[in-house]
């Protein structure tokens, strides 16, 4: 591809209404300025199946449509940025970049080929927006890269020679001069390497470090998860206790959280109950194996216990997600910001095929759990399902209906 344009110069003004193949969304209440960092919006200008597109995220979201509308591209297009924002490398995001480009996107003469996305992150700074050009095609590198707010450009970079394997980088200043320079490496988000290069000392560069920090916080605190019953069902080793994405070590989270709080493993109870057939008492992990495993197992109650390795797969992804949902970073495999106070931290969860293998009683059940612990404000959900209508008048629900072109 011919090297990308520069990036699209700030809007001040609302944007134009979407193309009829955008995303319809249906927002829940008053948008308002949330007092903890979180991504507002998803801006996929050009990748995989997706164009031009931009999601409204709330605190709890539904990307809804049929098979292949891209719900599971736009999750994984956000989990790609929340590994940027954490200083992961390029070719850790992205094994197979090609992927990632439109199927439509022609090489140009040096046979290069790329895509573009980026998010708004609101917080106490205002909105922040990140907009990201990579070049899949021949080889993978950032060959632009802006973050912007109020209609001002804080960064900007730009690859001036393809024959080296930095980018040309531009930040805010307003000092003695407007703007820094400096080259950055070109398989990092340039973003993630801010806070160690811009010294604070300007009232300019304050406010870059400041939208800087707002982006990486709200990006980092991301947790993907698609549970997979098929390695739920069988003991597993005492470990750290921290939930993995595929949820295959429920027992070991259970072990830890049972004991850490009470009020929380009784709510998880409670949801079990509703979600899982038969009596249930107590959901817990006991030692197996002679002390080197831990299973988890349904307590019916009078002495009976269920084992896992019985319940259906809609029983054991609901119990899963339920967990999810009631617990948070520090039991989550989740890469959140250590120097961020825990009360400051909002952590989103990104579940795909959240309604999968579940009946109409166990989603109703999902998504008011869900509902009730996003309100508090600590846990976002962005969840992607088939249909949507089972969730209308859920409050502070965001539906984002898809179709196919």
């Amino acid at each position: 591809m011919t090297p990308p344009p520069p990036l699209q110069p700030v809007a001040t003004t609302p944007p134009p209404p979407a193309a009829p193949s955008a995303p319809v969304r249906v927002d829940a209440g008053q948008a308002r300025r949330p007092s903890l960092p979180r991504v507002t919006e998803l801006l996929l200008s050009a990748f995989a199946g997706h164009r031009g597109t931009t999601f409204r995220l709330g605190d709890l979201t539904l990307l809804a449509g049929p098979s292949g509308t891209g719900k599971t591209t736009a999750l994984r297009a956000y989990e790609a940025l929340a590994r940027l924002g954490g200083g992961a490398e390029l070719g850790e995001v992205f094994p197979d970049p090609s992927a990632c480009v439109p199927e439509r996107a022609r090489p140009d003469a040096q046979r290069r080929r790329g895509f573009r996305i980026g998010c708004t992150a609101d917080g106490p700074e205002g909105p922040v927006r990140l907009e990201v050009a990579v070049q899949a095609e021949p080889e993978l590198r950032i060959v632009g890269e802006r973050l912007s707010a109020g209609g001002l450009v804080l960064l900007e970079t730009a690859l001036r020679d393809p024959g080296r394997r930095t980018v040309q980088a531009a930040w805010h200043t307003a000092g003695a001069t407007a703007v820094t320079r400096a080259p950055l490496p070109d398989d990092r988000l340039g973003t993630a390497l801010l806070p160690l290069r811009v010294a604070g000392t300007t009232e300019g560069q304050l406010r870059v470090l400041a939208a800087a920090e707002q982006m990486l916080v709200a990006l980092r605190s991301v947790f993907p998860c698609d549970p997979r019953p098929e390695r739920m069902r069988d003991p597993v080793p005492a470990g750290s206790g921290r939930l993995l994405p595929g949820c295959e070590n429920l027992a070991d989270a259970l072990w830890r959280t049972r004991s850490e709080c009470t009020r929380r493993h009784a709510l998880l109870v409670d949801a079990v109950r509703v979600g899982c057939a038969g009596p249930v008492a107590d959901l817990l992990a006991e030692p197996c194996a002679g002390g080197r495993l831990v299973r988890a197992v349904l307590d019916r109650g009078n002495g009976a216990r269920t084992t896992l390795r019985r319940l259906g797969d809609g029983e054991l992804r609901y119990t899963a997600l339920a967990l999810v949902l009631l617990t948070g970073p520090g039991v989550l495999e989740a890469d959140v910001p250590g120097e961020v106070p825990a009360a400051l931290q909002c952590l989103t969860v990104l579940a795909d095929g959240l309604d999968r293998a579940q009946d109409p009683a166990q989603r109703a059940a999902l998504l008011a759990l869900a509902a009730r612990m996003c309100e508090r404000g600590h846990i976002r959900l962005v969840g992607a399902v088939s249909d949507a209508t089972w969730a209308a008048g859920v409050p502070g629900a965001t539906v984002v209906h898809l179709r196919r072109d």
